[in-house]
């Protein structure tokens, strides 16, 4: 396989083995400007946590759990492309993300396999899976969205780090209002069995992440 030309990252190498996989049609070149794409959005300025960085946290997490996925290039791509449309003031960055890896992705994907990638990053905006999914994807599915609450149960320090970056993210909503918003979100976490659907993550995390949140919970509440 050849290598990316300029750019040749381990992720952009990443990214084009994993599209390659499902098409061995696709060039470098191809590669390169989808690469491109996705690298200039997540170094958009309004992020600070939903960066390359989260992408690349998220490979690390994808190559410890690959072998227990169906697809697991599709879920990879599912990884590159669930925050590449990222406004914090929004409410749709998922399905807009999801329309935005259909509409890149669809020359060279089957509608099957994009259609795939379109509901799996659908199911980010609210981390929960459809009672209807089969039990192959519900599996991958599980594995996605525990790989994106990983940061959850991570040790305190970087959790604190991931919270302060998420407030960076919301810089234009008001202490208070903030302060409100992310308590609902957290303590709705909370109200989950449990946050975590595969037992591999729910093994590793579950505890820590409960703890990082109330915690969390009680910083918040002293603002």
């Amino acid at each position: 396989m050849n290598e990316l030309p300029p750019m040749n990252t381990h992720l952009s190498n990443h990214f084009y083995l994993c599209l390659s996989a499902l098409n061995d049609d696709v060039t470098p070149d191809d590669a390169q400007a989808l690469w491109q794409s996705i690298f200039v959005r997540y170094g958009e300025p309004q992020r600070a946590y939903h960066t390359l960085s989260h992408i690349e946290q998220l490979l690390v997490q994808f190559d410890s759990i690959r072998h227990h996925l169906t697809a697991p290039y599709i879920v990879a791509l599912a990884l590159y492309y669930h925050d590449v449309i990222y406004n914090p003031t929004r409410a749709d960055n998922e399905q807009k993300s999801a329309e935005y890896a259909v509409d890149t992705l669809s020359s060279y994907l089957s509608p099957e396999q994009y259609e795939h990638i379109y509901v799996f990053i659908m199911m980010t905006a609210n981390h929960q899976i459809d009672e209807s999914t089969d039990s192959v994807k519900y599996n991958d599915a599980a594995y996605l969205l525990d790989m994106d609450l990983s940061i959850l149960g991570a040790p305190w320090p970087t959790y604190r780090q991931y919270a302060k970056a998420i407030r960076q993210e919301y810089a234009h909503v008001a202490d208070d209002n903030y302060r409100d918003g992310r308590t609902a979100v957290l303590q709705g976490l909370l109200a989950h069995p449990k946050l975590y659907l595969t037992d591999h993550y729910y093994n590793q995390l579950e505890t820590q992440a409960r703890d990082n949140i109330k915690h969390e919970l009680t910083l918040l509440a002293a603002l």
